[in-house]
């Protein structure tokens, strides 16, 4: 890699709801290496949170007082960070960082044409990698996409792709920007190298005859947002990218056949997920698919 001038301070934006002591954690473990932590809190006004007793001068906690939805939890947090700024570091609440992380990822902002760099991400329980693929791909790699957690943006980013998509609600919010930055010619790259603990939901082993199967079980909800998604990105992005098309393709089917096979109310989620298939091709929205409390404002980024 060629060498440039460093990209300056790193702001970090920590989602959280209904967090509990861990986020304490999330945020000293930003601190190390970010010069401001901005914590974007959906937890309901009526609710304690854990985020009411961080105290620190470089923490700043924002409160909407509403379940608004991932997306705009990060928007609002994107509009707090200063414009000396030089890249975005996001975090779930309790994706605590490895000391080495974010200068491991910040180096290969040096490259100008990468703007976007995400972490491999491992199971905190039980610390295999989530991409069962990863082999196939060197050390670091050109992605679709990269998660939410541990994602390092480069800040003119947000000059091409103004913010994430609020009418996504919570499911594939960085599976759309990075494909928006991605068709405007920004590369989206994996460092391996870097690993990030992190959970993503309640995941339980199964058994297929003799196969291992792991399986996110998920509320009804939540699967009727990631196949509505899921087909919205299809339809927009499908032409111009088609492996993206083919892999999402092949995600959508396993994860229908194994909510199918494992899931123990399959005939209530199977529905989730069909009608969310359905709406994703029309352009509809379900609005009696959001969990109680939310405040839906379908802004389209």
């Amino acid at each position: 890699m060629p060498p440039a001038e460093p990209i300056g301070p790193i702001a970090a934006i920590v989602t959280a709801y209904h967090p509990d002591e861990r986020l304490a954690q999330v945020v000293e473990s930003a601190l190390a290496s970010c010069a401001l932590v901005i914590v974007a809190d959906n937890t309901p006004a009526e609710s304690a949170s854990a985020a009411e007793k961080l105290d620190h001068p470089n923490i700043r906690v924002l409160r909407s007082g509403r379940n608004l939805g991932l997306a705009a939890a990060l928007n609002l947090g994107l509009r707090e960070v200063p414009a000396e700024a030089g890249a975005v570091l996001f975090l779930d609440q309790d994706s605590v960082l490895p000391p080495e992380l974010v200068p491991g990822l910040a180096r290969h902002l040096r490259d100008p044409g990468i703007g976007v760099v995400g972490p491999a991400p491992v199971d905190a329980e039980k610390g295999g990698q989530y991409e069962t693929l990863s082999v196939l791909h060197g050390d670091l790699s050109d992605r679709y996409s990269v998660i939410t957690s541990g994602m390092l943006v480069r800040r003119s980013c947000f000059e091409t792709v103004r913010g994430f998509r609020e009418d996504f609600f919570v499911d594939c919010v960085d599976i759309d920007f990075c494909l928006r930055l991605r068709r405007a010619g920004v590369r989206i790259v994996r460092d391996k190298k870097s690993v990030l603990p992190h959970s993503i939901g309640d995941g339980r082993d199964h058994r297929l005859l003799f196969i291992p199967v792991r399986v996110l079980h998920y509320a009804a909800w939540r699967h009727y947002w990631v196949a509505r998604n899921g087909m919205v990105l299809t339809r927009e992005h499908g032409r111009a990218l088609p492996g993206f098309a083919l892999i999402n393709a092949l995600f959508m089917a396993r994860w229908l056949a194994a909510t199918a096979v494992f899931e123990p109310e399959r005939r209530t989620h199977v529905r989730a997920i069909l009608r969310g298939l359905r709406d994703g091709l029309t352009g509809r929205t379900d609005l009696s698919y959001l969990p109680r409390g939310a405040d839906y404002r379908a802004v389209h980024a």
